[in-house]
């Protein structure tokens, strides 16, 4: 199939257009490198420079060549920004999503698989989430995801679209050729490593109180090359399928770590000191997330490679050792 990525550049879009490419699918990638890096992109893959929202550029792409399937990673992902300006999250995330949307359905490109977030479900009622837990985010940019899968409900009704929602939990580690890098940097795991490596001084826990065996919060960690492999599986159910579907799976491995365990685990996997600087929580953190992907694993087949948090954490290390600055550009 011919695919095209938006996002390509970025974290998660990467390493899912390796997989792609590697698979022998061709890739478009577009990306307006305002968040992504020209290093990150596949050197197989056609590479446009634009903005996902631009209609005009869209329209040549899909007027150019027969995409089947759009997979969309495009998106503003600091949920603490949001907070502070939401008005960017809700045009990037969402207006530009239906904007997407909208020159698909013009040019009769049916397939979607959406790269949404757990922050979509908010404070749990519950642990482990699964799919049927109420979406009430507590972030701007959880809700702007939120809104782009109320939005396929009705292309999926009224045009005849085939989308999957991908609500992922703590995205990390890498490949052996592409990393994690964002500027400013706010994904744990990355951030201890640069402790480690004494490109920061400190690594700051914000609270050491919730209700949970060593006081700090716990995530669900999952590999992005595991997340990438979700991707081809929710393409080809919606390929496959002989009727338009609408499906949400959740992507984690239902085992969570607390910020001290992953601590603990990046001192074993570099054998350098970290520094702890203990704060008050931030506003807005749950205790505990943890995924149920029961409904990925038996619907799509997924089975995560590099459940184990040292797996995770060592890929990272593997790239961040030779990329001391990330990507340069």
């Amino acid at each position: 199939m011919h695919i095209l990525v938006t996002g390509g550049a970025g974290f998660i879009g990467s390493h899912a257009t390796d997989l792609l490419i590697n698979e022998g699918h061709r890739v478009t990638i577009v990306d307006n490198l305002v968040k992504g890096h020209r290093e990150a992109v596949h050197p197989k893959a056609n590479f446009v420079q634009g903005d996902c929202g631009d209609p005009g550029l869209l329209d040549q792409i899909f007027s150019c060549v027969q995409i089947d399937a759009v997979l969309h990673f495009a998106a503003f992902i600091e949920a603490g920004e949001s907070m502070v300006n939401p008005g960017s999250f809700f045009v990037n995330n969402t207006s530009k999503t239906m904007v997407l949307l909208d020159r698909m359905v013009a040019h009769s490109v049916r397939n979607f698989v959406f790269s949404s977030t757990a922050a979509t479900y908010g404070e749990p009622d519950y642990v482990p989430i699964d799919e049927n837990h109420a979406q009430n985010p507590t972030n701007a940019y959880g809700y702007s995801k939120l809104l782009v899968e109320g939005v396929l409900k009705w292309m999926h009704e009224l045009c005849g679209m085939s989308c999957v929602s991908l609500r992922y939990f703590n995205a990390a580690g890498c490949s052996k050729n592409l990393g994690e890098c964002h500027k400013p940097e706010t994904h744990l795991i990355p951030l201890v490593l640069d402790a480690a490596l004494g490109k920061l001084p400190s690594i700051r826990i914000f609270g050491s109180d919730y209700a949970t065996p060593d006081g700090t919060c716990i995530r669900d960690y999952v590999h992005v090359e595991d997340l990438a492999t979700a991707h081809l599986l929710a393409l080809k159910k919606l390929v496959e399928s002989k009727s338009p579907q609408l499906l949400a799976y959740n992507l984690g491995n239902g085992q969570g770590y607390s910020v001290r365990q992953v601590i603990d685990v990046v001192r074993k996997v570099t054998g350098s000191p970290v520094t702890v600087v203990e704060e008050p929580r931030r506003p807005g953190d749950s205790a505990v997330l943890v995924a149920s992907s029961n409904n990925a694993m038996e619907e799509l087949g997924w089975n995560p490679k590099y459940p184990d948090l040292m797996d995770i954490v060592g890929s990272a290390w593997e790239w961040r050792k030779t990329h001391l600055d990330g990507y340069t550009q």
